[in-house]
């Protein structure tokens, strides 16, 4: 029998909480309700041949609690007229928490909600969007509610995070709910007071106008004559972004690689120097404004990600030149073919004719699936003999 059970109407309220459908309807102080749930009723040829189980399923779903259940009269041709169920209803909001044993998690948001409307009540629209991520969050709401104040009264404070003076509320404590608060703070920070080119908790700090630890670009000279440091002409320097786009380092060519060992073992070329692409993004490089006069060349993978990020990077410089990412590199190392985790789909319009031919076949499995050649499996005779290709400068 496939009829409908109170289990079954449990169930069926039970996936409307699932969606946060209750809880958003006492957000918006008003439902739905009363509302019919799905009944799947016997048949009339059920009714007739199963008439005692049909007697005690009517039993059974009558004695459902916290719903209405809506008869019709039946005519049994041998036990006469009965009345069976035609619709079933939850007549209140407080009736649907009933049924599915709510109480103590709505009481729990209740208070919650209590507490926005009378703090931040532009928060309201963020319960009524996520309310079971709001019950999670039970224990911490009071304190997401403190920063959010603490920022109001605080525009783009140009301090640390460290340095947030809120009672009970430390550095780490926001740096946990990093992803939560930017997403209140967007509803509760005027227009006027962010910067909406920096979204969500990777941006936060600059967003909402606190310093960041500053981002650091890691270098080193390829020839002893630009040594940015005498007594150690080739060590490894990291300067953060600004004191690096203060630099006038008179390199003819700049290498950026994203292997730190490439990085660190790349051999030496006149008037060149090595930059590691990794732990940073390529606004910060973009501030250095020496480098548009000098030849850039980037060595990445030979994969979908490696071709979205020298696309990525000559957005920022376009005149960089690929190293070492071409088909006849991948072609001579297909003893070290790999495979690629979650290609890259989408088209990228800074590549040239024949990186496009590349990456296009890369993109649409045409070599092997999902491939992929790793830089660092690139033998190093391999990269020496197309340095020594490129022209001197």
């Amino acid at each position: 029998m496939n009829w409908t059970r109170p289990a079954d109407l449990r169930a069926q309220v039970q996936k409307l909480w699932d969606r946060g459908e209750l809880l958003a309807a006492l957000v918006a102080d008003e439902s739905s309700f009363p509302r019919r749930l799905a009944l799947k009723v016997p048949t009339s040829t059920e009714m007739t041949d199963r008439f005692d189980d049909v007697r005690a399923w009517i039993v059974e779903l009558r004695a459902a609690e916290h719903c209405r259940i809506d008869m019709r009269s039946f005519a049994h041709r041998v036990f006469g007229s009965n009345e069976v169920p035609q619709a079933v209803w939850v007549d209140r909001l407080e009736d649907a928490f009933a049924m599915i044993g709510k109480a103590s998690e709505v009481a729990r948001f209740q208070a919650l909600l209590e507490s926005t409307r009378r703090r931040q009540p532009a928060l309201l629209a963020w319960l009524s969007k996520r309310p079971l991520r709001a019950l999670e969050l039970t224990d911490q709401w009071d304190r997401l509610l403190d920063v959010v104040t603490w920022v109001l009264g605080h525009p783009r404070p140009n301090i640390y995070l460290r340095q947030v003076d809120i009672a009970g509320v430390h550095s780490k404590f926001i740096e946990s709910q990093m992803s939560v608060l930017a997403e209140l703070l967007s509803l509760a920070v005027p227009h006027t007071q962010s910067d909406a080119t920096g979204g969500g908790s990777a941006q936060f700090a600059f967003r909402y106008g606190f310093r960041d630890k500053p981002i650091r670009i890691r270098f080193r000279a390829l020839d002893d004559k630009l040594g940015a440091l005498r007594s150690a002409p080739h060590a490894d320097i990291a300067l953060d972004a600004a004191s690096f786009a203060g630099l006038d380092i008179p390199a003819a060519q700049v290498f950026i690689t994203e292997n730190e060992t490439n990085f660190l073992a790349f051999p030496d070329v006149p008037n060149s120097m090595a930059i590691f692409g990794a732990g940073y993004g390529w606004d910060a490089l973009a501030a250095a404004q020496w480098l548009r006069r000098c030849n850039v060349f980037y060595w990445g993978d030979i994969d979908t990600h490696g071709f979205a990020i020298l696309d990525q990077l000559r957005g920022r410089f376009e005149h960089v030149e690929s190293l070492l990412m071409d088909r006849a590199t991948l072609l001579a190392h297909e003893a070290a073919w790999g495979v690629e985790r979650d290609p890259v789909v989408h088209d990228l319009p800074r590549l040239n004719e024949a990186e496009r031919s590349l990456f296009d076949d890369l993109r649409d499995n045409r070599i092997r699936p999902a491939l992929r050649l790793e830089q660092e499996l690139v033998t190093f005779g391999w990269l020496k003999a197309a340095l020594d290709a490129l022209p001197r400068r």
